[in-house]
């Protein structure tokens, strides 16, 4: 992505998600995908398109009348800009902050507990 600080809004995630699951696709298959769920027609998909093109998200390579559209924005590199920016936004960048707050609001079950032990224990491995 040409700006890591471009924001993908949760519609353009929406597509974003489908093309991460598999690409090229055209606009009608993006709608097919997406569309029945959130209620959307293809010219809304297009419109949502059009902007993730505009931010440097996607590309688009013509075929016949129709254009197909691939991620240049891989995943892991928008799950970890946009995690960083809710940590910082929300929790003054403290990943202790943000842990605290969702054991407090009982947010985590025995599982999630078990992973963050796991994860904690590879740090202090390493």
């Amino acid at each position: 992505m040409t700006d890591s600080n471009t924001h993908i809004s949760e519609a353009e995630s929406k597509v974003m998600e489908a093309l991460w699951r598999t690409y090229p696709l055209s606009a009608e298959d993006i709608t097919g995908s997406v569309g029945e769920e959130q209620n959307w027609r293809t010219g809304t998909v297009k419109t949502l398109l059009n902007r993730l093109l505009s931010k440097g998200a996607i590309s688009a390579e013509k075929q016949g009348k129709k254009y197909l559209y691939s991620p240049v924005l891989a995943r892991d590199e928008y799950l970890s800009t946009e995690g960083e920016s809710v940590l910082n936004r929300l929790f003054g960048g403290s990943v202790s902050s943000l842990v605290s707050h969702f054991s407090k609001h009982e947010k985590l079950d025995q599982k999630d507990i078990a992973e963050l032990k796991k994860l904690i224990g590879e740090l202090d491995d390493d």
